[in-house]
């Protein structure tokens, strides 16, 4: 046996020596052929990857046909990746492959992207790599016949460049240092500098208005197409990247928050309610579009608590995704706008403690808990909110099987049943002797929609769950009656919820950049088992940000400067969010107070213990 396990293994090197044999005949055999699959590699990759989007070949070359300037920006850029790659690593197969993989990777992901919810991708959500798990459970992902094909055209080309194996003389290593050196240059100058890609983006006729707003990136890809979109909004998030205010410092923010400061408040004579945050994934309300003839029966447990309570607009951050921007609007009662509006603010954060709005209950006495029907580690909560003042955290990973809910877990659909965690809150609030101040993002309501009775009803099916959350919020606002504990509600959704990007009801209802705005707008309610004072709930819409200071109006605790300043902001700038109105200015102030808070020094006044700051920064800094 082991010799003709030796002989098969002989027979295999000598087939293989004898195909190398080959190909270095065939770099000298076809030097001029070499030359031109060299040439048109980067032209072949370009078009595959944007084939790959257009799905139709023809619709591809009718779209290019249209824009030829940005069909020859993708060869350059093309052109400059396989150059840099050709002289690291001097053979040209190589180099096809990992740019033919890079391309084609990047293309197929955006291509399920899309699919999935509708916005396109941008380098930025890379990050989310790590996260890879949690993604799989929420995206649409179909292999389909005609992206096999694309896929094996690629691969062809590849082998027939391995096959004829053109390649670099080695003679020349200095030249090619300096190409590859060349080639960084250009690519670096083509993301960081303006002076640099402003003129080149013009000169081929890229789409450059700048935007963080779903509807207007959309319009952006449709007009520059794939591979130059990714390129122009690399520079783009380089351009609106975070950096210290140039009026940051202690005397400015002093300045800032030298108002007066209304100390009389005692939480309506002693009382502290319960107080518990809401924010449901994806729930949304859409009878805002009247053309949609929305049956009123899917929304009637929270018409109910709205009308019990108190009902209002506030004005999400976000679309369909990048929950963590309205989770970090509510949890810190701070604008994304004033961090130029990450997808993920809370990767912006300063590894220390964090003086989120949990800190300031626990200065008052509360016991704070932070509850998340889903893995832990989806947006390194686990490891970035720990630094928030939450007593207790509680995950449910469904992949490990590790749970920290303490009541039993039911689903619906894919994910966690709103009920469970409606459960979870009573259960807290039920063995915490002290008042209780919770966070909760659910989970039920996120995509994908493909379960109910008919799964290819997206739309159908998401309003099936909104119904059932509903009747969840009815029986757990039933059960919060029956409690001599007072306690105060606070419910919104985090945003409209992700569709399918080509057969989405948003299509149906025509949305673009400049009619979108009602995405943003976020219906909510107050509602208490008390006779809760809501007389200082503003009327008007406002930013989520500015919810939690709504919130301790209404249960009358105390406030420092800080607060005092953030409500004096609420009525000169009730909404500020770029996303909802581009055109709203930035204003100085109040981004220099959300730098200062979360990224910055904490010189505004915290809540936290001046021993505990000053011990956390330390700890960052070693």
């Amino acid at each position: 046996m082991s010799n003709i396990n030796n002989k098969t293994t002989s027979m295999i090197f000598e087939r293989i020596q004898k195909l190398n044999d080959k190909r270095e005949k065939n770099s000298e055999k076809y030097k001029l052929l070499n030359i031109f699959l060299l040439v048109v590699f980067p032209l072949f990759i370009s078009c595959m990857a944007e084939i790959n989007q257009f799905k139709k070949v023809g619709s591809f070359a009718a779209f290019f046909a249209g824009h030829p300037s940005i069909m020859v920006f993708d060869y350059i850029v093309a052109a400059v990746v396989f150059a840099f790659l050709l002289a690291l690593f001097r053979k040209g197969w190589i180099a096809s492959v990992i740019q033919s993989f890079v391309y084609m990777a990047l293309s197929i992901t955006e291509l399920f992207k899309y699919g999935t919810n509708g916005n396109h991708l941008i380098l930025s959500d890379m990050k989310l790599f790590r996260s890879v798990k949690s993604l799989k459970s929420f995206a649409y992902i179909r292999i389909t016949p005609r992206l096999i094909i694309y896929c094996a055209i690629v691969v062809i080309f590849a082998l027939i460049i391995f096959y004829l194996n053109p390649k670099l003389p080695r003679h020349i290593p200095m030249k090619r240092t300096i190409a590859a050196l060349m080639c960084v240059v250009v690519s670096a100058g083509m993301i960081i500098i303006p002076g640099f890609y402003d003129p080149v983006y013009r000169f081929f006729k890229l789409d450059t208005t700048a935007a963080t707003n779903a509807f207007i990136l959309n319009e952006k890809f449709d007009k520059n197409s794939f591979l130059a979109f990714i390129v122009e909004t690399a520079s783009e998030s380089y351009a609106n990247r975070l950096v210290t205010p140039d009026n940051y410092n202690e005397e400015y923010v002093e300045e800032i928050t030298d108002v007066s400061v209304d100390k009389n408040e005692d939480f309506n004579g002693g009382v502290k309610p319960n107080v518990l945050v809401i924010m449901s994934e994806s729930y949304a309300d859409f009878r805002v579009f009247d053309q949609l003839n929305i049956d009123p029966s899917y929304y009637a447990g929270f018409d109910k608590a709205r009308e019990e309570g108190y009902g209002g607009t506030a004005i999400s951050p976000t679309y369909a995704s990048y929950t963590v921007r309205s989770e970090f609007e509510l949890l810190f009662g701070l604008p994304v706008k004033g961090l130029n509006t990450p997808n993920m603010p809370q990767r912006e954060l300063a590894d220390r403690e964090q003086p989120a709005m949990a800190q300031y209950y626990k200065s008052w006495g509360y016991s704070t808990a932070y509850v998340h029907p889903f893995r832990p580690s989806f947006y390194s909560r686990e490891r970035i909110y720990d630094t928030f003042g939450f007593d207790k955290m509680i995950f449910h990973d469904d992949i490990t099987g590790v749970s920290d809910f303490t009541v039993p877990v039911e689903h619906y659909g894919t994910y966690v049943d709103d009920s469970t965690v409606y459960n979870q809150l009573l259960n807290l609030i039920e063995t915490t002797d002290d008042p209780l101040y919770v966070h909760t993002t659910t989970m039920q309501n996120h995509q994908p929609y493909d379960q109910g009775p008919d799964p290819t009803d997206e739309f159908g099916n998401y309003l099936d769950w909104v119904r059932h959350t509903n009747e969840g919020l009815t029986n757990f606002l039933a059960k919060l009656k029956t409690l001599d504990e007072p306690t105060l509600v606070f419910f919104v959704g985090d945003h409209f919820p992700s569709l399918r990007g080509e057969t989405s009801v948003y299509n149906q209802l025509d949305l673009n950049g400049d009619n979108c705005g009602v995405l943003y707008e976020q219906k909510y309610f107050f509602w208490s088992n008390y006779d809760a004072d809501y007389a200082r709930v503003p009327k008007n819409k406002i930013s989520f940000f500015y919810m939690p200071y709504v919130i301790i109006n209404i249960i009358d605790a105390p406030h420092d400067a800080f607060i005092e300043k953030m409500l004096g902001f609420m009525k000169t700038l009730p909404i500020y969010s770029t996303d909802y109105d581009n055109t709203i200015p930035e204003n100085e102030e109040l981004n220099v107070l959300t730098y200062d808070r979360v990224i910055g020094d904490v010189m505004s006044p915290c809540p936290i213990p001046e021993e505990v700051l000053v011990t956390s920064k330390q700890v960052k800094e070693k």
